[in-house]
């Protein structure tokens, strides 16, 4: 039975004002692109461009490639559930090759526009799903993801910087105060229940 409590409503309201689901949506952080892309099918199967050097939204002499690597991780699972990742220089393009996850991004910046914003964005592979994104995750800005499928979820990320351990910060939410557009404090646990009300 679905909860119809004001605060439960409260914070569903809350998550759709922040939920990013298609690249058409206006991004509300200063710097992090939802790229919309293009997916061929035909009989054999499918085809995704995944990064080219002429979306200069996405790719540039400020972003250029580095690496690339995969994550997987469980179903519910986040990345981390009671902190922040924050780098200072490098800048993440993150892509959702299998299963669905919610990219949370903050905006602590105190030089930017969008600054105490906050930006939730689904990325998915599910081929009836929304269409396939990649969203790019400006240096300076609070991120992490949440696994909303049922399976595992592989990520894949398309960094503008080699691995620099000295580059990889955490913030704990208690510390960071990101709050949903009506006062509450952030956490997954929202972003799970949004995903369970089907």
């Amino acid at each position: 039975m679905e909860d119809r409590t004001p605060a439960s409503q409260s914070i569903r309201d809350a998550i759709r004002k922040v939920l990013i689901t298609s690249a058409e949506m206006p991004s509300r952080i200063e710097g992090a692109v939802p790229h919309g892309l293009t997916t061929h099918r035909d009989p054999r199967g499918t085809l995704t461009e995944l990064l080219r050097s002429d979306w200069p939204d996405v790719y540039g002499e400020t972003m250029p490639f580095a690496q690339v690597y995969t994550s997987t991780t469980g179903p519910g699972v986040a990345r981390d559930i009671d902190q922040w990742h924050v780098h200072q220089h490098q800048t993440d393009r993150f892509y959702c090759v299998r299963g669905r996850i919610v990219v949370a991004i903050a905006d602590p910046r105190p030089d930017s526009p969008t600054e105490g914003n906050l930006m939730l964005v689904e990325l998915a592979s599910e081929p009836d799903g929304p269409a396939p994104m990649l969203v790019t995750i400006p240096p300076g800005t609070l991120h992490g993801f949440v696994v909303t499928s049922e399976e595992p979820a592989t990520l894949l990320n398309f960094p503008n910087r080699i691995y620099d351990a000295s580059d990889e910060g955490r913030t704990p939410f208690a510390e960071a105060n990101v709050t949903f557009p009506d006062g509450t404090a952030f956490d997954y646990d929202a972003v799970r229940r949004w995903y369970e009300r089907d």
